[in-house]
């Protein structure tokens, strides 16, 4: 299989600057090479053209750089969709959150898709919800149809992008009391750290597969690096204390690539200015190589 990697330098989603850099270090961070060290051919698509902040103004305090962000989210759908439609397998590297909802869209065009979104946050806010405007703590929302017009639908009829019970939350540990109902609402699942560690990760991993694809014709996997606890991954911009260890986000990847349905993968919010040695960005390719099938052992 070939994997294409495709960059989204965005920051605008965010409120801290610093995420458009993560493309570049993740790939610093030998990607390629590890990837193609498993067998896999690697084409890097280089970077889907985003704006900086700088040529992009705020025109609604709760829907901050909307302008800018919808045209970027319909570059990286065409890119993924693309990707997918040629029999390849996109892995989009962040950049901040509110990427994936181009990318989701652009991998569900046509089909019915469960999401694994493991992150501290739910990202399930709405304009009204929202306590900070911030893009990124909306796009799962989005995708399941939640929210500002322009944003759900980009340019198709497609609404919602994913079915909201064939969404999971894991490692959440940080919600907002509106995103709360939202999710509520919505009917997604939500299996946050108290889960994990009463049940343990292979347990909330396996009933979140079997959630999501029910009937699904794939499975893709957005994964924000500030699902792990900040001592393993400083180099994130809305860092939460208390969450996964660097071992559990690898099983929650090892039990993904069983499955032999994932489809698709994002890698978000690594921000190279507040990481160290880029330790973060390091941790990112590990878990693409767990997610594509890397082990240990192989007895």
């Amino acid at each position: 299989m070939q994997i294409n990697v495709i960059g989204v330098p965005i920051d605008l989603g965010a409120d801290r600057r610093g995420v458009d850099m993560g493309p570049s270090a993740i790939r610093y961070a030998h990607l390629q090479n590890k990837l193609e060290n498993l067998g896999y051919t690697v084409r890097d698509e280089g970077n889907v053209e985003v704006p900086i902040a700088e040529m992009c103004q705020i025109t609604n305090p709760k829907l901050k750089y909307v302008d800018c962000i919808v045209p970027m989210a319909r570059r990286v759908a065409g890119a993924v969709q693309t990707s997918i439609q040629g029999g390849q397998f996109p892995l989009v590297l962040g950049g901040d959150h509110s990427l994936s909802i181009g990318s989701v869209r652009g991998a569900a065009r046509h089909k019915k898709l469960g999401v694994i979104w493991i992150d501290a946050h739910a990202d399930f806010n709405t304009a009204e919800t929202t306590p900070s405007g911030n893009i990124h703590g909306m796009s799962l929302a989005v995708l399941a149809g939640c929210g500002d017009e322009s944003l759900i639908r980009l340019w198709d009829e497609q609404v919602p992008v994913i079915d909201p019970k064939r969404i999971a939350v894991i490692g959440a540990r940080d919600l907002d009391p509106g995103e709360k109902t939202n999710l509520r609402e919505a009917g997604a699942i939500v299996m946050g750290m108290e889960q994990i560690d009463r049940y343990g990760m292979v347990a909330v991993l396996e009933r979140a597969i079997e959630r999501v694809s029910r009937d699904a014709d794939g499975l893709y996997l957005s994964l924000d690096l500030d699902a792990l606890d900040p001592r393993h991954a400083p180099g994130v911009g809305t860092p939460v204390p208390a969450g996964l260890t660097q071992r559990e986000a690898h099983l929650a990847c090892e039990l993904i690539a069983e499955t032999g349905k994932l489809v698709g993968m994002d890698l978000v919010e690594v921000n190279p200015i507040l990481d160290i040695q880029n330790q973060t960005a390091s941790l990112a390719v590990d878990f693409a190589l767990s997610a594509l099938g890397s082990r240990i052992w192989h007895g």
